[in-house]
């Protein structure tokens, strides 16, 4: 029975992909009888419900010192029992229900989702809110899932892209939360108590950081009184503490030794807040610099011309109270230095000269083009949603986003380029074996 519904649900989720992309996404903005808001997109073409939900401000970051791996422990606890039902019982509860549930957290941000048919999407609501409200976290289950992320962190423990990226964060940001692992040690994890988790959940929910997208079979009437029984009950206000805003310190190398054949590099600066008016453009430099796969002059650099290796990317990553352009690569130990050599010349390179008017154009039309992809399935459409709401760009963000990014010109490229790149050198990580 699971994977005929397994199949089902496969069967449904390509049927939503081509039905989505045939039409214009209508978004719909609901607020309950009790007041709470969600976006909605409604499409009875196929009998499925994605909803998406984000505790804006309850995530990593919140972890109190020595403490990391708090909030993302306690998220994976959330669907491990709720209410009157043990970890079995709330499995076995989702099963019968064709319910899927799922909790994460970002840096900045508590999440979770439930994936529903229509005709059970009452009981999946229901589920959906006794996670949140009423988790168990017992014992076992605890225990449980404390091994199991013990044992991944242990494994990351001899991943060199792993280990680089903590310690580029490290690095970038001593004695800010940014700094610690989200998922945090063997040790931090090891010590953490029933006390911790119950603390963190208590203070990540309210509905004054809470933020709601639903798409699918679903229309606004049968929504309303959903959301007041699923989160009504929620506190007033979430008791989420105030993080610093920080810049990542830049110019520093930082290197740890790996017994391993490859070399992982990560570097990083500070990029742009996503309200700057420069971050639309900073999104097609980026593109054109490294963040365009096998398009990009990283790649064409340090893959094509040299062979140096398999993949290499940058990024602009804005958080709540920083924002990050970075980037990374990995390779042989013995070309490691020359691999980072090239990367930062061509860093150098944008910072000084700016891209070509050809390229420009290529890269707003791989930008523009590719957006649709992005709302090709009922879930895809709700995540996108969230992080719309999630970055308070409002409700008309998916119309207008296109027409952005086609009104950068090359004097904004080069700007921006100018003032994330030229501003000094990058933090870097360097993790392996290298030679030189």
């Amino acid at each position: 029975m699971h994977t005929l519904f397994t199949r089902a649900l496969v069967a449904v989720g390509l049927m939503t992909a081509a039905a989505t992309s045939a039409h214009a996404i209508d978004i719909e903005r609901v607020t309950s009888p009790g007041g709470i808001e969600a976006w909605l997109v409604s499409d009875n073409t196929v009998p499925v419900v994605a909803v998406d939900v984000a505790f804006k401000g309850a995530g990593a970051s919140q972890d109190p010192e020595g403490a990391a791996g708090r909030a993302s422990l306690m998220a994976s606890l959330l669907e491990e029992g709720a209410g009157d039902l043990d970890s079995a019982a709330f499995q076995q509860a989702l099963r019968d229900s064709a319910v899927r549930l799922g909790f994460s957290v970002s840096r900045d941000h508590l999440y979770g989702n439930m994936r529903a048919l229509s005709a059970s999407v009452e009981r999946g609501f229901d589920l959906l809110s006794l996670a949140i409200r009423e988790p168990r976290f017992e014992e076992e289950a605890i225990e449980r899932i404390r091994a199991k992320t013990v044992a991944s962190l242990r494994r990351e423990e001899q991943d060199p892209d792993a280990v680089a990226a903590r310690l580029w964060s490290a690095t970038a940001f001593p004695d800010h939360p940014y700094g610690a692992s989200r998922d945090g040690t063997v040790e931090t994890v090891g010590a953490l108590t029933r006390d911790d988790l119950v603390a963190a959940r208590d203070a990540a929910v309210g509905r004054d950081n809470l933020v709601i997208s639903v798409v699918g079979d679903i229309d606004a009437e049968r929504l309303g009184p959903l959301l007041d029984s699923a989160f009504g009950d929620l506190p007033q206000s979430a008791d989420v503490t105030p993080v610093a805003d920080v810049a990542p310190v830049t110019g520093e190398t930082a290197r740890a030794t790996l017994q391993t054949p490859q070399t992982a590099i990560r570097f990083g600066m500070q990029g742009l807040a996503r309200e700057d008016p420069d971050f639309i453009p900073a999104v097609v430099m980026n593109h054109i610099l490294g963040g365009g796969a096998f398009s990009s002059w990283l790649f064409e650099e340090v893959r094509d011309k040299r062979g140096l290796a398999y993949s290499v990317y940058s990024f602009i990553f804005p958080l709540d109270h920083s924002s990050i352009f970075g980037g990374g690569t990995a390779t042989a130990n013995e070309t490691a230095e020359e691999a980072l050599s090239v990367i930062l010349a061509q860093i150098g390179r944008m910072a000084e000269e700016g891209p070509s008017e050809e390229e420009l154009t290529a890269a707003k039309a791989y930008l523009t083009g590719s957006y649709a992809l992005r709302f090709n399935s009922s879930s895809s459409i709700s995540r996108q949603l969230l992080g719309i709401q999630v970055e308070d760009l409002g409700i008309e963000y998916v119309d207008v986003r296109n027409g952005l990014i086609d009104a950068v010109t090359l004097e904004d490229v080069r700007r921006v380029a100018g003032r994330i790149l030229g501003a000094g050198e990058p933090t870097v990580a360097i993790v392996g074996a290298p030679q030189g």
